[in-house]
Order: C-alpha cells, then sequence, then structure tokens
C-alpha cells in the first residue's frame, strides 16, 4: 500500500510526464491544446481521465444542472454512437444516470482497461498508450461535431 504522500507523488510524476508526452500533438484543428483538461466548449459537458486500482478510463460526462438539457445531450451523443466508435473504438459503457455529483445525475459515456494498475508502475506505459489513443481519437470526432452539442445548449 501506499502512504498518502506516495501516492500524491506518483500522481504527479505519471501526470506530469503524460502532458509533456502529449504536448508533441496538436488538435485535428491543428491548433495546440491542454490534452489533460480537454476543451469541449460546451458547459457542463467534461472529459476526464481516471486511473487507479481498478483500471484507466476516458470518460465523457455530461452533467448540466437542467436534468432536460442533459436528456437532449445524451440523446444527440446516441444519435453519434456508431461515428464515435468507429473514431474512438467501442465504448465499455453509456450510461445515461451513470452516477450523483454535487446533487446532479451525470450521464456517462465511458472507455475502459480495467486490467492496467495505476499503482503497478509496469503498467504505466500502457495507460500513457491507452490515454494518448483515446483522446487523439476522440478529438478527431470532437472537432467535427462539437458544433452541433454547443448549438443543442444555447
Amino acid at each position: 500500500m501506499f502512504s498518502r504522500e506516495e501516492q500524491k507523488q506518483l500522481n504527479t510524476e505519471f501526470w506530469d510526464r503524460f502532458r509533456k508526452k502529449m504536448r508533441n500533438h496538436k488538435s485535428s484543428n491543428g491548433r495546440g491544446i491542454n490534452w489533460i483538461n480537454y476543451p469541449s466548449d460546451v458547459k457542463d459537458v467534461y472529459i476526464r481521465l481516471e486511473a487507479d486500482s481498478k483500471g484507466v478510463r476516458f470518460c465523457f460526462d455530461i452533467q448540466p444542472k437542467d436534468d432536460g438539457i442533459r436528456s437532449i445531450i445524451w440523446e444527440q451523443m446516441t444519435e453519434l454512437k456508431v461515428v464515435m466508435e468507429t473514431e474512438i473504438g467501442k465504448a465499455t459503457g453509456w450510461n445515461e444516470s451513470d452516477h450523483q455529483f454535487n446533487g446532479r445525475t451525470v450521464s456517462r459515456i465511458v472507455w475502459e482497461a480495467p486490467t492496467l494498475n495505476f499503482y503497478n508502475k509496469k503498467d504505466h506505459a500502457a495507460i500513457e498508450t491507452f490515454l494518448e489513443s483515446k483522446l487523439i481519437h476522440f478529438d478527431v470526432f470532437y472537432q467535427e461535431f462539437k458544433d452541433i452539442l454547443i448549438n443543442l445548449v444555447e
């Protein structure tokens, strides 16, 4: 087991190294991008990168205060499912009511590699490869279709 300080150091080292690695990639629109905090340009829609002892996950979270708006965005994403999964790969989960966060229902699309363990340093290269691939392919999809989502919530 890792101490709290060891966990913090491992997190810092991993995410700093991953951030530096991703600097070599431009967005599909040719611009520089903060890959760790991917800008969705849609209020209350987030791209989350998660890694722990239970695996690594690339998540597309929809969590507006208004459940009606969340449902509209969710419906649009399900209509884009085939295109999205063709570009990124088959998602391991499409959960319209995945969990609650600050009193909001979160809809989540997730790509997961459950066999990877963040606390096993031998898995770090595979975790980086998984996240890098998902981010780059997601960006290709998202740059093409994000205007649809932006127009839905305006």
